[in-house]
């Protein structure tokens, strides 16, 4: 699509790519990043051609986290004008975990603050060998306060408080064993390793996939027995898709 200026958007066999496209500032968040951002995500889920989203930053680093000016204007406004401005962003998380497709993080270099944040509220996160995640606000005064409401489904309470508090960067490896990331690539096989994983997703079913994610996330604040039942409703729903008519056809001509 056109008209962007801080990312890029493009389909390309049924992956929507979104590029985060300031590398020249490491691909720093500003309102206008974001807004670009929710924009694609809309787009991507109106596109019934696109079976994954994947979210990646151009040049070295994923994403910094806020830029420079971000952070002088939010420290001079109101605060009625940090509460939309944070909103946006929460709203871009939320967007995010509603998404009928899934979303997934491809993360070369930095992906710190607000680009961990990013990270992090997408469904599946690959990483290169040499990339880093972390939440270093505390050392501002700052607090990582929307991704915490991911963070803490994303790792253990403990594992949580541990890296919003000592604002500690890590390693792809010390994410892959908190549970942070899903898979680590060399980084000279990371190209290739992201496009087979990619692709293999986007050959999955897609209504059984959207239906996994939306009852995965809608059982986040359910008992036991409502997430039973809720289990139940969709269960019925994906027998009938003609995704699931097909795939125990073929399996029952084996």
């Amino acid at each position: 699509m056109n008209g962007y200026k801080k990312i890029i958007y493009q389909v390309d066999q049924s992956i929507a790519r979104i590029t985060l496209n300031r590398p020249d500032k490491r691909n720093a968040l500003d309102e206008e990043i974001i807004n670009e951002m929710k924009d694609a995500l809309a787009h991507a889920a109106r596109d019934a051609a696109v079976r994954v989203v994947a979210v990646a930053g151009a040049g070295k680093d994923f994403c910094s986290g806020a830029d420079l000016a971000a952070l002088r204007r939010a420290s001079e406004a109101t605060v009625i004008e940090n509460v939309d401005n944070a909103r946006n962003m929460g709203e871009m998380f939320i967007a995010m975990r509603r998404h009928p497709r899934p979303i997934v993080a491809t993360v070369r270099g930095r992906a710190l603050a607000g680009g961990c944040g990013i990270a992090t509220a997408c469904d599946l996160i690959l990483a290169s060998e040499s990339a880093q995640f972390g939440y270093p606000e505390v050392k501002i005064g700052f607090i990582p306060a929307m991704v915490m409401a991911i963070l803490r489904r994303s790792v253990s309470e403990k594992r949580a408080f541990e890296l919003i508090t000592r604002g500690e960067i890590i390693t792809a490896r010390a994410a892959l064993d908190l549970g942070l990331i899903n898979r680590v690539f060399s980084d000279d096989e990371f190209e290739s390793g992201v496009e087979a994983y990619l692709s293999d997703l986007a050959a999955k079913s897609a209504s059984a996939v959207s239906l996994s994610k939306n009852l995965l996330y809608h059982m986040d604040a359910m008992t036991f027995e409502a997430a039973i039942e809720a289990g139940v409703q969709l269960n019925a729903i994906a027998r009938m898709t003609e995704d699931c008519k097909r795939g125990v056809e073929r399996f029952l001509k084996k």
